[in-house]
This record gives structure tokens, sequence and C-alpha cells, in this order.
């Protein structure tokens, strides 16, 4: 059922082509049956791309191509985007009609920013700060098509003159090795791997959530429980870390794990922003798995009243 559908679809659009002029897929004889179904595919994601104007401040967790026209002058305006944990986010810059030389910009950020903090912090990030804003005033000529490096992205934009007005397609791609995450849900469950790379992996769950870490596993074993002030010397770690911003150089340490085990450990943070954040010195392959899941206002009563975690509530 579902291919005869597809086919029919694919006919569908051929006799389009077909009524608009546009011959492309039958002009040449010799056509095979694969060129032709690749060529409708692309004709059948155009024609069924989502499409929505954006708005000044927005929130998209969509693909799709969004529009954004200035009814007046728009000082201050961003628009966050994201995608699964194992996707990583494409913006292509489709139609622009802004005045550079006058002051408007469209600036693409490889991550989020927000009151001043940005995810993944300049830690955890493989780029340096300053590749990692894209302006379309210096590079839109050369480079009209901006990738992410996790499921995250912003585009900062500021218009001067009413009717100035850009398109941009937005796209999702999979992401082989994900390493830092922002999460979409309050619940859910995810397993962390770094294979044998130096680098820092965060997941940020941005709610008051219970978290469960169900397996550990850092790549060898009879690993030092602690070394004080806590498993950095080690140079393989997990922490847990809880605060009210995004940038996880900024948050305050939980606990630190830096053994191996399989079991649950279960934990109530009170937090706006709760974070599992693996550490990995390359040699060996790290893992960890969890679940998480959204506190409810009882629970959050009893942790801002007993809890040495209120600190969450106090800063």
């Amino acid at each position: 059922m579902e291919r005869t559908f597809r086919q029919q679809l694919f006919f569908l659009l051929l006799c389009l082509s077909v009524l608009k002029g546009d011959l492309r897929y039958v002009q040449s004889n010799d056509i095979s049956k694969d060129e032709l179904y690749s060529e409708l595919r692309r004709e059948t994601a155009d024609v069924f791309m989502f499409r929505r104007p954006l708005r000044c401040v927005d929130m998209v967790a969509v693909e799709g191509q969004f529009t954004f026209t200035a009814e007046s002058p728009q000082l201050s305006c961003a628009a966050f985007f994201m995608a699964e944990p194992n996707e990583v986010i494409s913006v292509e810059y489709d139609r622009v009609d802004i005045d550079c030389s006058g002051g408007d910009f469209i600036t693409v950020f490889d991550g989020w920013v927000m009151k001043g903090e940005k995810f993944p912090s300049s830690q955890d990030h493989p780029l340096p700060l300053y590749e990692r804003y894209v302006d379309y005033c210096d590079s839109g000529s050369v480079r009209n098509n901006v990738r992410s490096s996790q499921n995250v992205a912003v585009v900062f934009f500021r218009i001067h003159s009413a009717g100035s007005s850009f398109t941009l397609t937005v796209k999702k791609h999979i992401n082989p090795f994900p390493c830092n995450v922002i999460s979409q849900s309050p619940e859910g469950s995810y397993t962390m791997v770094i294979p044998q790379q130096h680098r820092n992996c965060s997941f940020s769950i941005i709610y008051p959530v219970a978290i469960d870490i169900s397996e550990f596993s850092l790549g060898r074993r009879n690993f030092p429980k602690r070394s004080l002030p806590g498993c950095v010397e080690s140079g393989d770690y997990v922490q847990l870390l809880g605060g009210n911003g995004i940038d996880t150089s900024k948050l305050l340490p939980i606990t630190d794990l830096c053994i191996s085990f399989t079991g649950p450990t279960h934990m109530k943070i009170g937090c706006e922003n709760t974070v599992v954040r693996m550490v990995s010195s390359g040699n060996f392959v790290s893992r960890v798995s969890f679940s998480y899941r959204l506190l409810n206002n009882q629970e959050l009563q009893t942790i801002k009243l007993n809890n040495v975690e209120d600190f969450c509530f106090n800063n």
C-alpha cells in the first residue's frame, strides 16, 4: 500500500511538471528509473517543505523554511533551533534582503546563548569561541550554509528598516557521535559514549528532575573512588552538575563519579538545569547511561525546604 501511494505521488508530480512546462524529466530517452525517482524525491521534498514566518524571538524544533519580514525596526532578535540528541542542525541562507552597511546583521551561533551564558561552554566545545559565530554580512557570499556541532543552534539578527527580510532553510542531520546535548523533554533516557576521544561531553536537562544513573563504565577497572577535591586527577570521570544557567563551567558540582558500576544511583535535583558531564582523556571508551523525569511540586517543595540542593533556589 505504501509503495503504491508513493508511485501515485511520483506520477502526480510528473504530471504537474509537464503542465508547468518543466520537461527535464522526460527530455532524455535514456533516463533511468532511479534517476527519475531521485529527481521526483527532490521535487517532493520542496513541495511538502514546512514553511512559516519567523518571529523576532522564536523557538523552532522542526525542519523547514522560515522567513522573517520586518514590519518595524527589530534590533534585538534571536531564533533558537533544536533537534533530537543524535542530530545536528544546518542553516542555509535562501534569500537575504538586509542592509549590512546600515548595521543590519544575521549571525548563526554554534550552540545556544541565554542571559550571556553559552552552551556548550568554551571548555566543552571543539571550536574556539570566535569560530562559533558566523555572520552573514562577513561571509554570506562565501559560506551560505552553517552546520552546528550539536543539537542546538541560535540565529541572532538585527534589522533597521521595515520591509527588509530574509529566508532560512533549516535541516537536521544524523550525528553518529553526539556529544553535547540539550534535552527537548523533561523525561527520557540516554546513553552517552565517548569513543577514545580527548573531549568533554554534556547532557543538559533544563528542568528540575529526578535522575537515575543505571550504568557507568570508564574503560578500565579499579579507579579510585575519590581523589580530593574530586575525580579530576583520574582524567576520566562523570560529573553531575546543577544550577540555574546553561554554562556548564558555571554550574555547581553535586557529585563526581570515577569508578565503574552497574546498578541504580538515584538523585533528585531541584535546579533549573541538571547536567551529566563526562570528561574523557581519550585513552578509553567511556560510557554512562541514565534516565530522568520531571520533579512534581511536592518533591520540589521538599527539596527546597530540607535538602542540600537548595542552593539552586538561592542563587
